[in-house]
């Protein structure tokens, strides 16, 4: 694996003897779960995923847990959102009616204003939070999972499909604003395995050479964007009722292939939307629950052997396995590496 200055560094998950050991960690907040006095159950997303998923992690793991989990300290800054986003489109956040219309909950806009801060956007803030922490953590320590995040529908200037903050864009500015990632071609690769295409994602990257895009998802469904579609470094359009053959056999055919062409790649996100399943209410791509495993398990596996660190993301999920599909992916990493 190449390094920021062009050299080969050690391979920080299956290195040489003298390769600081992989410390997975696990980025997760009690305060990530959205709940208002239930109207999130009038939206088919499980608000309370990130809760269920870490309690099923505490009943696998028990005490063991508590050395990988690592908490965001405060929701992202608006110092930290105005590196992606405008600061007009932040200040229309704060108008009920086009916040609803970004959350798809028309209620939305009959809510206090501190409730829509406090219940909806300070824990979407925070998980963006959670997303930079899982990037720092991926470079130090091989691989990081943030329990929410991946809103990969959301642009500079616009939100929609539920995603207000365009979270993993942001880490990759923060972390370049740090010096972690230099923004040299190719140097980032974004996995995206959401259902939905990552339109806000390849739209916020489209003239950014540092960022290459893996999108495989549902052309059928939302978003539809064509036009954001044409900045997808390697596509995997797929159809409504795909199923674990077809689709496993497209993501092995792309990722090695993603992996060989990006040779410069020092850092991926992993964006792990689990409305590919079979269950799911919007995602139509019809995986079984073995299916969205094995596709998470040969994400992992592919990306270890080749010495990459990734950061994976939530993302969507639209039904109540959601968490228990993310627990048993998680809990497989954690086994093997941690």
């Amino acid at each position: 694996m190449k390094g920021p200055d062009g050299g080969y560094v050690d391979n920080p998950i299956h290195g040489s003897k003298d390769a600081p050991p992989v410390q997975p960690a696990l980025i997760y907040s009690p305060e990530y779960d959205l709940h208002c006095y239930g109207l999130e159950r009038m939206h088919p997303f499980d608000g309370r995923k990130y809760s269920r998923a870490v309690g099923l992690l505490k009943e696998r793991f028990g005490p063991r847990l508590a050395g990988w989990l690592r908490e965001p300290q405060a929701p992202a800054s608006l110092d930290e959102l105005l590196r992606v986003h405008t600061a007009d489109y932040l200040e229309r956040l704060g108008s009920p009616l086009y916040l609803a219309r970004v959350l798809e909950l028309p209620l939305v806009a009959s809510l206090p204003t501190w409730m829509r801060e406090q219940r909806l956007l300070t824990p979407m803030r925070l998980a963006v939070s959670g997303t930079i922490l899982a990037a720092r953590e991926a470079l130090s320590g091989g691989m990081a999972v943030n329990l929410a995040g991946g809103y990969h529908h959301a642009g500079v200037a616009q939100g929609e499909g539920f995603c207000a903050y365009a979270d993993i864009s942001i880490a990759i500015a923060t972390l370049r604003e740090e010096g972690l990632l230099t923004g040299s071609p190719g140097e980032v690769l974004v996995l995206d395995l959401d259902a939905h295409q990552g339109n806000g994602i390849e739209r916020v990257h489209a003239d950014d050479p540092g960022v290459r895009i893996l999108d495989v998802y549902n052309a059928e469904i939302y978003p539809g964007d064509r036009a954001a579609a044409r900045r997808i470094d390697f596509p995997g359009p797929l159809r409504s009722g795909t199923g674990d053959e077809a689709y496993l056999a497209t993501l092995q055919a792309l990722l090695p292939r993603a992996l060989e062409q990006s040779p410069e790649v020092r850092l991926v996100f992993y964006n792990a939307g689990t409305d590919v399943y079979e269950g799911d209410l919007l995602g139509r791509l019809a995986l079984s629950a073995e299916g969205v495993f094995q596709r998470d398990r040969f994400v992992f596996d592919t990306l270890a052997q080749a010495g990459l660190p990734w950061a994976m993301v939530t993302s969507g999920g639209y039904g109540h396995e959601s968490h228990r599909l993310i627990a048993r992916s998680v809990g497989y990493a954690l086994e093997t590496w941690g």
